[in-house]
């Protein structure tokens, strides 16, 4: 399943590369690698993947705005992603564990989580924004590529125990130059940890394009380490899912790591900091905004009948709901005081942590002494 090592010349070259199974235009391809992985997916299945990418569409237009708006210090928009993520994500099992970079909004969403848990790292508020164990998810990580690492280990663990759950990490195209991910894939392809590898290529690393870091499919790599990989459509929901399920199936049953890269675009800019404008070109965008992953699964199910009016009224009342329901969170949010970061940290108090807690304290004082 390994892809060919066909130089990318460019970004349409880049994604007819890649296996789908719905064409841009919405029309179902066949495809005998991966057709084999969704012959159980029906209509109300499919309407429910474009449901979550609606959702999930308005949660990051929501984020983008608190963030204008002053509400948040930073966020990382999935916005031309929402294939990838929700594809994969739902192809999940409940006691697989997930390390997510900070982008991975869709994962988190489809794992359960709860309004307030999209904004709070993001705050800057107490906690790591959600409970890891209660989505089965690592808190997001801003370290590129250190992810892979800890879900290597987790795979290792897993191993040792003899679970029936994966490990599966998720990066972008830019962490694939950074030395933690190739160290991970030695590890996992060493010992066969039950581990999946998601690279989602967007096509930007910050500001440099992924033609420089890498002159052929990424994907590509993964055998060199021993890796079986697959390389898919990531703006098609339904190859994402099947990827996700034929690497999900190799890990679960003793196979070794499986390594998926899902070719996608990045929408937005690389952060709410970031100008992309200063880099990218508009025709390039504009060819990427015709291959809209929820345009693509709406013009089939329009396709086959099965999307109506009543589907879409629902949909954009589920959307808007969570995302009124995500800015309430956001603004009901209470800052703990500056000093209470000394609270909990040692289970008695001693001389050193109160000295530094004075000492923290009259920093804070000479601000006020200025006003």
């Amino acid at each position: 399943m390994s892809p060919q090592a066909t130089p990318i010349a460019d970004t349409a070259q880049d994604l007819e590369l890649s296996e789908r199974l719905l064409a841009p235009d919405g029309s179902r391809v066949q495809n005998p690698r991966l057709d084999p992985f969704v012959v159980d997916v029906d209509a109300a299945q499919l309407r429910a993947l474009h449901r979550d990418m609606v959702v999930l569409r308005r949660i990051d237009a929501e984020g983008v705005a608190l963030q204008r708006q002053g509400q948040l210090g930073l966020w990382a928009p999935c916005q031309g992603q929402e294939a990838t993520q929700i594809g994969t994500a739902r192809a999940l099992d409940p006691r697989d564990f997930v390390f997510p970079s900070y982008r991975e909004t869709g994962v988190i969403y489809a794992r359960g989580a709860q309004p307030g848990d999209y904004v709070r790292m993001w705050r800057g508020e107490e906690g790591a924004a959600y409970d890891p164990a209660a989505l089965g998810v690592a808190p997001l990580q801003i370290i590129i590529g250190a992810q892979t690492l800890h879900a290597v280990g987790y795979a290792l663990g897993i191993q040792h125990e003899k679970a029936p759950e994966v490990a599966v990490t998720y990066f972008g195209d830019g962490a694939t130059s950074q030395g933690d991910v190739n160290e991970a894939m030695i590890f996992a392809a060493s010992y066969q940890a039950p581990v999946v590898f998601v690279c989602q290529n967007n096509h930007w690393a910050i500001s440099e394009p992924v033609a420089v870091q890498s002159q052929y499919p990424i994907a590509g790599r993964a055998p060199g380490f021993g890796i079986p990989s697959l390389r898919v459509d990531g703006n098609d929901v339904l190859a994402c899912l099947a990827a996700m399920r034929w690497a999900l199936d190799h890990a679960r049953s003793g196979r070794g790591p499986a390594y998926i890269e899902a070719v996608t675009y990045r929408m937005g800019p690389h952060t709410t900091a970031d100008d992309p404008t200063r880099y990218r070109d508009d025709a390039e965008l504009e060819a990427w905004r015709r291959r809209d992953p929820i345009a693509r699964l709406e013009a089939y199910l329009r396709s086959v009948g099965e999307f109506d009016d009543d589907h879409v009224a629902d949909t954009q009342a589920a959307a808007d709901a969570v995302a009124k329901e995500m800015r309430a969170a956001c603004l009901g949010m209470v800052t703990r005081p500056p000093l209470a970061v000394f609270d909990g940290v040692y289970a008695e108090p001693h001389t050193g942590l109160e000295r530094q807690r004075d000492e923290y304290a009259a920093y804070l004082a000479s601000f006020e002494s200025e006003v």
